[in-house]
């Protein structure tokens, strides 16, 4: 593994791979490829650092190995086994594999998994008469393969575990919403990080502090207190410390007001213990509110994740009705943006959408939609300009 310039594939949630690039590009990396749930981008190791502690929007940061082709097991064994896995590690290390994709052959991840993990094991008994261990929590290095087809990309995984895992959260409430995807639906929603920002369904706070992470410039996986590269053999911690050092010079000074509410008490006790365990006493202010009961001022920033397909005391369709006739009247003169599941009711709302971005919260296809709250109709605004 040496210093220069190398292929990398930062992973991420489908739709937010344009945001991802977008990072990428402004992070300073080469040869920017958008694909499929991914970005390919070309750097060197200081690079690789840099991306793992600053991008938003990446689940993992790969950097490919070697590729190859197998039609069955035996070959896929054969392929890892005289592969020379000691330039990576070595037997007192530990290691991890994860695999991905799909194929007809290897229908199993897990199988998959497991051959590789036997094939590097039989590849360090064989050369030195003793093997490494597996060690699915930390390990030394962790192997990512992946699978289409007959085609196999193993990769080192360079984040070890997942980077939405920022290191700040010590508390959390039924289906929180995921941090990656927090931060890509506020990058995604334009904020111009100067106007005042509010979740008036706030939960255990995570929307809030990726927007004060974002409005001050704060690297993403400040909190995070390892990453998969720690464990690699060239890792170089005075260079890690130079990059990490950097990074949080470039902080700025933000002079909203980002502010959120919630109606459960439980859940405002969970989002201030995220927010002091992120330092973020002084930037977020929470209180509790009911949103149908809320008022927001005029010029800010509103994103939010109401409930879906959960069960409620009214039905869906006309809660969904009574956040349309609370935007209507309580939110005007904001830019509203709110993301569901539940594409039929979103009708109900019964305000037309000034845009609409399709995204997906795990495996539910969802609606990130924009809606600019006029003061007064629309009409009369338009008249008077």
């Amino acid at each position: 593994m040496n210093d220069q310039n190398y292929k990398m594939v930062a992973t991420t949630m489908l739709g937010l791979e344009e945001v991802l690039a977008e990072e990428l590009k402004k992070l300073g990396a080469q040869h920017i490829n958008i694909l499929n749930r991914a970005v390919e981008f070309v750097g060197d190791k200081g690079f690789m650092y840099k991306a793992n502690l600053n991008l938003r929007t990446a689940i993992r940061i790969l950097k490919p190995i070697f590729e190859f082709k197998a039609r069955n097991e035996k070959d896929l064994y054969r392929k890892i086994y005289y592969h020379n896995w000691e330039q990576y590690f070595g037997v007192d290390d530990t290691f991890a594999i994860q695999s991905s994709g799909k194929s007809e052959i290897f229908s199993h991840s897990k199988y998959t998994a497991l051959k590789t993990k036997d094939a590097i094991v039989d590849f360090f008994r064989d050369t030195y008469g003793k093997r490494p261990n597996v060690n699915l929590e930390y390990p030394n290095v962790q192997i990512n393969i992946h699978v289409r087809e007959n085609k196999f990309t193993v990769s080192l995984d360079s984040s070890g575990y997942s980077l939405h895992k920022r290191g700040y959260k010590v508390s959390t409430i039924d289906a929180p919403i995921n941090e990656v995807l927090a931060a890509g639906l506020i990058l995604l929603s334009d904020w111009n990080q100067i106007s005042n920002f509010h979740d008036p369904m706030c939960g255990s706070g995570t929307i809030l502090i990726e927007a004060a992470m974002i409005a001050n410039n704060i690297p993403a996986n400040i909190f995070r207190k390892r990453f998969g590269f720690e464990g690699w053999k060239n890792f170089d911690s005075d260079l890690w410390e130079k990059i990490r050092d950097v990074s949080l010079e470039k902080e700025k000074k933000y002079y909203g007001i980002i502010s959120g509410s919630d109606k459960f008490q439980k859940s405002l006790r969970s989002c201030r213990a995220n927010i002091n365990n992120a330092l973020m006493r002084d930037q977020i202010k929470v209180k509790i509110e009911d949103f149908f009961e809320s008022n927001i001022k005029p010029n800010t920033h509103v994103i939010f994740n109401p409930p879906y397909g959960e069960r409620m005391p009214i039905s869906i369709n006309e809660y969904y009705q009574k956040i349309g006739d609370t935007l209507k009247h309580n939110y005007q003169g904001t830019s509203v943006w709110l993301i569901s599941s539940d594409l039929e009711n979103l009708k109900m709302i019964g305000l037309r959408p000034s845009k609409k971005i399709k995204v997906f919260n795990g495996k539910l296809e969802c609606r990130f939609l924009r809606f600019d709250i006029y003061e007064g109709s629309k009409k009369s605004k338009q008249k008077s300009l």
